[in-house]
């Protein structure tokens, strides 16, 4: 299975819906997770030059970058595959209360990016990532300063970004729902499992022979394990529709970016301040994110004891005081 996100699904998504996704951003008007308050908002697309060619980042910025008073946020969504729009919450750091400028964006090979369907396997990679993200902080001009969130891939993406790249301005980093090692996510998802009934354990085995009961059956254990919020965020949805849409383009899900990957033995190397997330009923369960608290030097870990994979939503208000608080040293 692959890693983490994608694989995210509430009860109440059905392959009808599937059929209803189009391959365009959502309207302003139909985003539901924006800040409740009335924060500036800009998007469009940075140019992505990548061994000899040039791409297009998708990215959203909620707040002022120009005449800021706070270290901008940039957000790492999930995946690899999915898109920035589960995020969304995020931005309410940009409103009054908070004041932090918010960058989300849609990573290369997804959503509104550009798609590289012809691109060979060894194309997708940690790296590629990562060039895409300094790209962004140099677009921004404000690579000497700034914070990370990032969620489940994004998490781990981070962490690589830190070890890899030694990033001089990273103020602060948050590890969102993120496992130290694909392995541990495997042993984590079959574990959970078990609880189930005997025909949404079936249907998992069965994968794609039959689909819509796979999907019924995803859904009943993402509806406890990956997001308690019903009927599913409609910003979560489209994110997965990137997915499992009718037509959605699977070249980066279908990419072996995360084979055997773990990042266990050289946590020891990260030296940002940094916050650790999981939820209670988390796909990340404790031990699935415990060597970031444990290996990064004076990580803080906070566990959201009513949320799932995606706290951001479950315990929305808790969640952006903490981090705010986190941010604000």
């Amino acid at each position: 299975m692959q890693l983490c996100f994608p694989a995210l699904l509430g009860s109440s998504f059905i392959l009808a819906t599937a059929a209803q996704i189009l391959p365009v951003p959502m309207s302003i008007n139909d985003l539901t997770s924006m800040p409740a308050s009335s924060v500036p908002i800009k998007d469009g697309h940075i140019p992505f030059p990548y061994k000899g060619e040039t791409h297009q980042t998708y990215y959203k910025v909620f707040g002022d970058l120009e005449h800021r008073t706070r270290t901008p946020v940039v957000v790492l969504h999930g995946g690899p595959g999915l898109s920035h729009d589960y995020m969304l919450p995020i931005a309410d750091l940009a409103d009054e209360s908070y004041g932090y400028p918010v960058i989300l964006y849609d990573q290369i090979g997804n959503a509104r990016s550009t798609h590289l369907p012809d691109q060979p396997e060894d194309f997708w990679n940690v790296d590629l990532f990562l060039d895409e993200l300094e790209n962004l902080l140099r677009h921004f001009q404000i690579q000497d300063g700034y914070h990370i969130v990032g969620h489940s891939w994004g998490g781990m993406m981070a962490s690589e970004f830190v070890v890899r790249r030694r990033p001089s301005g990273l103020q602060r980093l948050v590890i969102a729902d993120s496992p130290t090692a694909v392995e541990l996510w495997g042993k984590s998802f079959a574990e959970l499992l078990q609880k189930f009934p005997q025909w949404v354990k079936d249907a998992i085995a069965k994968g794609f022979e039959d689909r819509e009961a796979y999907w019924k059956a995803l859904g009943e254990v993402y509806a406890v394990h990956g997001c308690r919020v019903q009927p599913m965020p409609k910003d979560l949805e489209y994110s997965l529709l990137q997915v499992y849409g009718e037509g959605a383009d699977l070249t980066v899900e279908n990419a072996p970016i995360l084979k055997g990957w773990t990042i266990e033995d050289r946590l020891d190397q990260i030296r940002t301040l940094t916050l650790v997330i999981n939820g209670k009923y988390d796909i990340a369960q404790d031990y699935v994110t415990r060597a970031y608290v444990e290996k990064i030097p004076g990580a803080r870990w906070i566990r959201f004891e009513e949320s799932s994979h995606t706290p951001h939503f479950e315990e929305r208000d808790r969640y952006m005081k903490e981090v705010a608080a986190f941010l604000a040293g």
